[in-house]
């Protein structure tokens, strides 16, 4: 057995991140900037200098936070891409304590997420359309082992 620290990074399973060249990251996708999962919203390259390599400036907004975030690497190193997914789930309750009662797609359901505090706006529009009787789906964006809901809309009958 080594006694190297470095092997103990993730849990059983698959990792939170993938590797991908700082030059294929694209404007509106996803990537890691200064450890956080931050959306693309600016993406410049130099052309190699005396040096020899294209340096890429990315420019990200955290997913969670929406903190701006910037770095700036050789297009040809790698970056680390966080795996993203969204999903969406009917809300049942919404509990005094602003914790979402969600229903899965497997019939059990979801108590562990809370509103966004970030988002007054989506809030009121999620709780006046509860109060109205509306059927209801949450999306709720995911990665890095965090959650968050971004949107909701009207189910369609």
């Amino acid at each position: 057995m080594s006694d190297c620290e470095y092997y103990d990074l993730g849990e059983a399973g698959s990792s939170l991140t993938y590797p991908m060249q700082a030059g294929n990251v694209k404007k509106n996708g996803y990537t890691m900037l200064r450890g956080f999962p931050c959306r693309v919203t600016e993406m410049t390259t130099c052309k190699a200098g005396k040096h020899g390599h294209a340096k890429a400036t990315i420019i990200g907004i955290d997913i969670f936070t929406g903190r701006k975030y910037e770095d700036s690497c050789p297009t040809s190193h790698n970056m680390e891409i966080p795996f993203v997914k969204k999903q969406e789930y009917q809300l049942i309750d919404i509990a005094d304590d602003d914790y979402l009662t969600l229903l899965l797609e497997n019939g059990e359901t979801k108590e562990d997420l809370k509103l966004p505090d970030d988002e007054p706006q989506l809030v009121e529009k999620l709780r006046a359309d509860f109060e109205n009787q509306k059927d209801i789906l949450v999306s709720i964006i995911s990665a890095m082992g965090l959650e968050k809901v971004v949107s909701n809309r009207e189910m369609s009958n």
